[in-house]
């Protein structure tokens, strides 16, 4: 799973809330786009532009998520402390215990997308090998580091490059997508490529693949002292153990705050919420944010404040986001008062099997457990549990041209969920970073038509 894992914190949080940027002519031209769709017979209809609710706990995340860039980028330069590079849902906690400052690869790919880099570097990638079917954050990413330019620089100043890595480590139950891509780096940065090999398509987690994972995870260790200086301490390992648990609950607390009516967050707030869930697992800092974040959240709900007026329609996003049109897709929904409550990509840092007294086994469960690495029939189960959580109205499944791995519609799955379920839904086309593979005004079209579809269901 291409995961985000993360985003320009500075940069997606202004795209998606609404502060205009020196470069975001293109995004006003698809804000004209859902202006052309007002003209009714050649006239002008009038149609009250739908408040979202802004998120004050934002301000204090965007100043955590620089804090830790500004430490990535210090330890990178002045060597004093370890950096590591880890896949989204990789081994954090390893690296975390031993005294590892870890970067996630897909926060920045997220931050490409976000910021509308991607498309004008995908093609250095394709230059070297790196076909236009594989996953768009890598891509963008590598075309980045190829054209040595990175959105870092423009959100957090003082900032020139992504941090040196002094180990890549990687975990396939996103998809083997990660192996390449970490693999390009470990040979680029010339430092070592560790990697744990997860199992697909699994239905039921079994202790079969429990003990394959935790047997990997143990084999990292010796390597990973080697290269830290430091000797692992399975107290240490308990404690960011622990945190992360603590950390996962909170997330999984703040989004379903959204099964109230009206809801008080929507899938666009999530995506920028998550943050901390992704880059600082495992530190007090990401819990005290979620503290934070989910007292004003409760405080919405004992207030009935929506994050959209008005809401009469609940929907649910599967797939990827289309990172570059989130601030005009929240507004395309919010504008027909449909929410977006809840998605299987915000729901992946959710990892309820944390045990701090089964470290091993329980983050190999924890990390085999995830949504993208099972069967369609766990899939199924999954979905149809949370559109009953969630009072789902509607699903909207994004089929993303260069992420098959979290992509679900190709198979028949929304037909035989909508059967089962009589809930309607609708495939969209795009991509994660790619918009060159996305029609807006299509999009806008078939979004409208499913709403009037919905409306006529009320």
């Amino acid at each position: 799973m291409k995961m985000l894992s993360c985003i320009s914190f500075l940069a997606l949080v202004n795209i998606i809330y609404g502060k205009k940027t020196k470069k975001d002519n293109k995004l006003y031209f698809y804000s004209g786009l859902l202006s052309i769709h007002t003209f009714i017979g050649g006239e002008m209809a009038t149609e009250k532009k739908t408040i979202r609710k802004k998120i004050a706990a934002t301000k204090q995340m965007k100043k955590i998520m620089a804090d830790n860039y500004y430490e990535l980028d210090s330890a990178a330069k002045n060597n004093d402390k370890k950096v590591a590079w880890c896949t989204s849902v990789g081994p954090a906690e390893i690296l975390r215990s031993l005294g590892f400052y870890v970067y996630f690869p897909e926060n920045h790919g997220a931050m490409l997308g976000a910021s509308r880099m991607s498309t004008d570097l995908i093609p250095y990638a394709n230059a070297i090998g790196y076909s236009p079917e594989v996953c768009s954050y890598l891509t963008s990413d590598i075309g980045a580091y190829l054209k040595k330019v990175t959105p870092l620089s423009k959100a957090y100043e003082g900032i020139k490059s992504v941090p040196k890595p002094d180990v890549v480590v990687f975990n396939t139950n996103q998809c083997r997508d990660v192996q390449d891509w970490m693999r390009f780096y470990a040979k680029e940065f010339k430092v070592p490529l560790l990697g744990i090999h997860t199992h697909s398509g699994v239905n039921d987690v079994t202790d079969t693949h429990i003990q394959s994972i935790a047997q990997q995870m143990k084999e990292m260790i010796e390597y990973l002292e080697k290269i830290s200086g430091n000797t692992f301490d399975m107290k240490e390992l308990h404690k960011v153990l622990s945190l992360s648990r603590e950390c996962s609950d909170l997330w999984k607390e703040v989004l379903d705050t959204a099964t109230n009516i009206p809801s008080p967050l929507t899938f666009f707030d999530g995506t920028i919420q998550m943050a901390p869930a992704v880059a600082l697992r495992g530190t007090q800092i990401a819990v005290d944010y979620y503290k934070l974040l989910l007292k004003e959240l409760k405080e919405r709900v004992k207030n009935h404040e929506g994050a959209v007026e008005g809401e009469r329609f609940r929907l649910y996003w599967d797939g990827m986001p289309i990172w570059g049109r989130l601030r005009a897709h929240s507004e395309l929904f919010a504008n027909k008062k449909a929410c977006v409550v809840a998605s299987t990509y915000c729901n992946s840092w959710i990892f309820t099997g944390f045990d701090p007294s089964e470290p091993y086994k329980s983050m190999a469960r924890a990390y085999t457990e995830l949504f993208i690495v099972r069967a369609d029939a766990a899939k199924e189960r999954y979905l149809k549990k949370m559109m009953d959580f969630f009072k789902i109205d509607g699903i909207i499944y994004h089929d993303s041209k260069s992420c098959a791995n979290n992509t679900n519609s190709r198979y028949g799955m929304p037909q035989r969920l909508e059967e089962e379920t009589g809930i309607p839904s609708l495939v969209v086309n795009g991509d994660l970073n790619d918009l060159r593979c996305l029609s807006d005004e299509q999009f806008i079209t078939n979004v409208e038509a499913f709403i009037e579809q919905l409306e006529g269901k009320k």
